[in-house]
């Protein structure tokens, strides 16, 4: 019993010590930039969470996300979590994750579409995760790999083992946002190799990024995945442009 005294107040003076420090650093809603009331792990308020545009593309197998697809590289199913467009809260938030220092909004995004995504028989299959990677140039530069960190949340709510390292990036290039899909493409089809080849043998593999636009880095990757013997791909981003 003294035990869980001691563990009751100790938990008492740290939220009293966070309230404290929130009066002169305020916890934002990283899509709004307000106050943000909701718990300490949240990193979107009420609000946001409520409005925020989901495509609810995991109910079905075939979607407009696996669409995208079609013709280019063989998907088992593919899903987004959010509509990205121009200047919306979605923007904010991948801004937020990129390039802003808060790896955070990653991992609680991959939490919650990790709660979704388990529900569903087309995604319980899955062996394992295996986010796109970085150039290891790019990785210091930021500090981590966005996608990984996505990739850790579904893993922790889906209860799947992330292979940070099945994949690696051999070739580094600036942002590709502006560039059209066969630009994206050819500059990216073999900027990619695998690198835990005996791990995902046999796999139905999770390839995880934060955002699909043109597909041409999430088909690089699967490109090379599928080279590997018995493998089937499925993917998963944090959002979804319009064509």
């Amino acid at each position: 019993m003294p035990f869980f005294k001691a563990t009751h107040k100790m938990n008492r003076i740290r939220n009293f010590l966070d309230d404290c420090l929130s009066l002169v650093y305020p916890r934002l809603c990283l899509a709004c930039l307000r106050d943000q009331p909701a718990s300490r792990e949240d990193v979107i308020c009420t609000h946001c969470d409520y409005h925020l545009p989901r495509t609810q593309q995991h109910i079905d197998k075939e979607n407009r996300f696996t669409e995208r697809f079609w013709g280019r590289v063989q998907v088992q199913t593919g899903a987004a979590l959010y509509q990205f467009s121009k200047e919306n809260k979605v923007q904010k938030l991948i801004h937020n994750l990129k390039y802003k220092g808060h790896k955070e909004i990653g991992i609680q995004l991959g939490f919650q579409y990790g709660r979704y995504l388990k529900e569903y028989a087309h995604f319980k299959d899955v062996d394992c995760i295996v986010p796109v990677p970085l150039h290891p140039k790019k990785q210091r530069k930021r500090g981590y790999n966005q996608s990984a960190a996505f990739a850790e949340g579904l893993g922790e709510k889906m209860n799947i083992k992330c292979v940070h390292h099945g994949l690696t990036r051999t070739l580094y290039s600036e942002s590709l946002t502006k560039k059209s899909r066969a630009e994206r493409l050819n500059q990216i089809k073999e900027a990619f190799q695998v690198k835990e080849y005996k791990k995902l043998i046999g796999k139905h593999i999770l390839l995880v990024d934060d955002v699909l636009t043109t597909g041409a880095t999430l088909e690089a990757c699967a490109t090379k995945l599928l080279q590997i013997p018995d493998v089937r791909v499925s993917m998963a981003t944090i959002a979804i442009t319009e064509h």
